[in-house]
């Protein structure tokens, strides 16, 4: 989730340079805190800067976990001022390399739509529907704006409902259609001196404004502590009394899956799963003034990186490989007897 607080009441400046401070802090979350920072520089109308911010995350050594979202943010920063070509090709490298993860297409296509290309923004969300959704049988919640997107351009360009159009408005949880929201002829109800006119655009923002909240207000996801066996070693090695908790790798990696179903199967949503460090994990027990041999420290740490956006969620989508890092997709891994 990305910064959207005005200017007038935030100093994004600031809050840019803290979030930098806090990313030399925790290395191994500095690619979430550092789109972060950059957001709040191009709130600050310091574009430029933002842009030097997402080139240092590219060209660091260190694997990024969503490289296309980062490409993605650049493009649409890039075009706010002044560089469309750059912008453009980028776009295109991304739209190219097809990612599975919905953000990426939903930024460079809203990109494409708030510079008046429908027809380029219609054809991506077009494509990410189709790689991301054809033979699922329901979407995700993350997939919803690629839906929602893809129904309001065409609605702009005056395109005949098909399937995915349909399928949106069977997602949409608000008391206005689709239609009525992504009806092009809006802007001209807000000029109007009919009552009426001015009392229905009213009503169609507050749902606008009601489905925005929703969108915010989801919980953090209900994460699930794993451990990588290398790091599972470390720890238990400098922390023995963490045996109890953890007496095998193997028997680690199916509690998380057990617990988890368990979840699913009592109706709990937003499920997740965030990966420990040791380092992570004792900087943590520090600033709580804690030992990291205190069992009690893992869960309130697995919230901690849930809220730094460290959770990946589960079950993993269709095709994609398995939480435990065993390469394997989930399907023929720890998914395999769901």
């Amino acid at each position: 989730m990305r910064p959207d607080t005005s200017a007038e009441y935030v100093d994004h400046n600031a809050e840019a340079a803290r979030l930098e401070r806090t990313a030399g802090l925790y290395p191994e979350d500095a690619e979430h805190l550092l789109v972060q920072a950059a957001a709040h520089l191009e709130l600050a109308d310091d574009r430029p800067r933002a842009t030097s911010l997402y080139d240092s995350l590219l060209s660091s050594t260190t694997p990024l976990e969503n490289p296309f979202l980062v490409r993605a943010l650049k493009a649409a920063n890039l075009w706010e001022y002044g560089h469309e070509a750059e912008a453009r090709a980028i776009i295109e490298g991304v739209r190219a390399a097809a990612p599975r993860d919905p953000a990426p297409w939903v930024i460079v296509a809203e990109s494409l739509e708030s510079h008046d290309e429908l027809e380029a923004a219609q054809e991506t969300f077009t494509e990410a529907a189709v790689h991301l959704l054809t033979d699922v049988p329901e979407p995700p919640y993350a997939t919803h704006p690629v839906l929602f997107g893809r129904h309001r351009v065409r609605r702009m360009l005056g395109l005949a409902h098909d399937d995915w159009d349909s399928l949106a408005d069977t997602l949409n949880s608000s008391p206005v259609t689709l239609d009525e929201l992504h009806d092009p002829k809006r802007v001209w109800s807000l000029g109007s001196d009919n009552p009426a006119e001015l009392q229905a655009e009213i009503s169609r923002l507050r749902a606008e404004l009601g489905t925005f909240r929703e969108a915010l207000s989801r919980p953090f996801p209900v994460a699930v502590l794993h451990w990588p066996s290398p790091e599972l070693t470390e720890l238990l090695t400098a922390y023995p009394t963490l045996s109890a908790e953890y007496p095998s790798h193997e028997e680690h990696l199916s509690t998380i899956e057990a617990s988890l179903r368990e979840l699913a199967a009592s109706g709990t949503p937003n499920l997740g799963i965030v990966t420990g460090t040791v380092p992570s994990y004792e900087a943590f027990a520090a600033s709580e003034l804690a030992s990291p041999g205190d069992a009690s420290l893992l869960p309130q740490y697995a919230t901690t990186l849930a809220a730094r956006g460290r959770a990946v969620a589960w079950p993993p989508e269709r095709g994609a490989g398995c939480w435990c890092g065993s390469g394997r997709g989930y399907g023929e891994c720890h998914g395999s007897d769901a």
